[in-house]
Protein backbone atom coordinates (compact mmCIF):
# COMPACT_ATOMS: atom_id res chain seq x y z
CA UNK A 1 0.00 0.00 0.00
CA UNK A 2 0.88 3.65 -0.23
CA UNK A 3 1.39 5.80 2.84
CA UNK A 4 3.15 9.02 3.76
CA UNK A 5 5.54 9.86 6.55
CA UNK A 6 5.82 13.27 8.21
CA UNK A 7 8.41 14.36 10.73
CA UNK A 8 6.37 16.82 12.76
CA UNK A 9 2.86 17.41 13.99
CA UNK A 10 1.48 20.16 16.18
CA UNK A 11 3.30 22.83 14.16
CA UNK A 12 0.93 23.25 11.20
CA UNK A 13 -1.78 20.66 11.59
CA UNK A 14 -4.12 22.73 9.40
CA UNK A 15 -1.57 22.63 6.56
CA UNK A 16 -1.01 18.91 7.12
CA UNK A 17 -4.78 18.28 6.91
CA UNK A 18 -4.92 20.33 3.69
CA UNK A 19 -2.01 18.33 2.24
CA UNK A 20 -3.79 15.06 3.02
CA UNK A 21 -7.17 16.19 1.67
CA UNK A 22 -5.96 18.08 -1.41
CA UNK A 23 -2.77 16.32 -2.53
CA UNK A 24 -2.19 12.98 -0.80
CA UNK A 25 -5.27 10.94 0.10
CA UNK A 26 -3.35 8.07 1.71
CA UNK A 27 -2.57 7.41 5.38
CA UNK A 28 0.04 9.65 6.98
CA UNK A 29 2.25 8.51 9.85
CA UNK A 30 4.46 10.55 12.15
CA UNK A 31 8.08 9.46 12.14
CA UNK A 32 8.99 10.57 15.67
CA UNK A 33 12.44 8.98 15.50
CA UNK A 34 13.00 10.37 11.96
CA UNK A 35 14.02 6.91 10.73
CA UNK A 36 12.81 7.56 7.19
CA UNK A 37 14.58 10.91 7.04
CA UNK A 38 17.76 9.25 8.29
CA UNK A 39 17.44 6.58 5.56
CA UNK A 40 17.16 9.37 2.98
CA UNK A 41 20.31 11.05 4.32
CA UNK A 42 18.71 13.67 6.61
CA UNK A 43 19.56 16.28 4.02
CA UNK A 44 18.63 19.93 4.19
CA UNK A 45 18.03 22.31 1.34
CA UNK A 46 21.24 23.99 0.35
CA UNK A 47 22.23 26.74 -2.02
CA UNK A 48 23.83 25.04 -5.02
CA UNK A 49 25.11 28.27 -6.52
CA UNK A 50 26.05 31.66 -5.21
CA UNK A 51 25.31 33.22 -8.59
CA UNK A 52 22.38 35.56 -7.87
CA UNK A 53 21.05 35.21 -11.43
CA UNK A 54 20.90 31.39 -11.14
CA UNK A 55 19.22 31.65 -7.74
CA UNK A 56 16.65 34.13 -9.08
CA UNK A 57 15.98 31.99 -12.18
CA UNK A 58 15.59 28.85 -10.03
CA UNK A 59 13.16 30.53 -7.64
CA UNK A 60 11.18 31.91 -10.56
CA UNK A 61 10.91 28.45 -12.19
CA UNK A 62 9.79 26.83 -8.92
CA UNK A 63 7.23 29.59 -8.39
CA UNK A 64 5.89 29.08 -11.92
CA UNK A 65 5.48 25.30 -11.41
CA UNK A 66 3.77 25.82 -8.05
CA UNK A 67 1.36 28.31 -9.62
CA UNK A 68 0.67 26.04 -12.64
CA UNK A 69 -0.15 23.13 -10.31
CA UNK A 70 -2.27 25.38 -8.07
CA UNK A 71 -0.29 24.38 -4.98
CA UNK A 72 -0.61 26.58 -1.94
CA UNK A 73 1.76 26.68 0.98
CA UNK A 74 2.83 28.64 4.00
CA UNK A 75 5.99 29.33 5.92
CA UNK A 76 5.10 27.22 8.96
CA UNK A 77 7.14 24.26 10.16
CA UNK A 78 10.80 23.44 9.71
CA UNK A 79 10.65 23.23 5.93
CA UNK A 80 14.34 22.77 5.13
CA UNK A 81 14.72 19.01 5.60
CA UNK A 82 14.32 17.23 2.29
CA UNK A 83 12.23 14.10 2.08
CA UNK A 84 11.81 11.59 -0.67
CA UNK A 85 10.19 8.34 -1.66
CA UNK A 86 11.12 4.82 -0.57
CA UNK A 87 9.51 1.82 -2.23
CA UNK A 88 9.40 -1.42 -0.25
CA UNK A 89 8.57 -4.91 -1.45
CA UNK A 90 5.91 -6.98 0.34
CA UNK A 91 8.59 -8.27 2.75
CA UNK A 92 9.51 -4.76 3.85
CA UNK A 93 12.82 -4.63 1.97
CA UNK A 94 13.64 -1.25 0.45
CA UNK A 95 13.76 -1.67 -3.34
CA UNK A 96 14.06 1.95 -4.52
CA UNK A 97 14.71 5.37 -3.04
CA UNK A 98 14.32 8.83 -4.49
CA UNK A 99 15.77 11.73 -2.56
CA UNK A 100 13.91 14.99 -2.98
CA UNK A 101 15.77 17.65 -4.94
CA UNK A 102 14.17 21.01 -4.29
CA UNK A 103 13.33 22.77 -7.52
CA UNK A 104 13.16 19.62 -9.63
CA UNK A 105 10.19 17.55 -10.72
CA UNK A 106 9.72 14.15 -9.11
CA UNK A 107 10.67 11.41 -11.64
CA UNK A 108 7.18 9.92 -11.75
CA UNK A 109 7.95 7.40 -14.51
CA UNK A 110 10.99 6.07 -12.62
CA UNK A 111 8.93 5.72 -9.44
CA UNK A 112 6.11 3.89 -11.23
CA UNK A 113 8.64 1.54 -12.89
CA UNK A 114 10.30 0.85 -9.52
CA UNK A 115 6.93 0.14 -7.88
CA UNK A 116 5.99 -2.26 -10.66
CA UNK A 117 9.36 -3.99 -10.41
CA UNK A 118 9.06 -4.37 -6.62
CA UNK A 119 5.55 -5.75 -7.05
CA UNK A 120 6.57 -8.25 -9.73
CA UNK A 121 9.64 -9.43 -7.76
CA UNK A 122 7.46 -9.98 -4.71
CA UNK A 123 4.87 -12.05 -6.58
Amino acid sequence: GIFGVVKETGVDDEGLAEFESEYFSYPLYRDESTTFYEALGRRKMAVKSWNPFKIWRGLKEVGKRIKEKNISGNMKGEGLIQGGIIIFDKNGKARYAYREETGFEVPVNDIIAAARMAKSESS
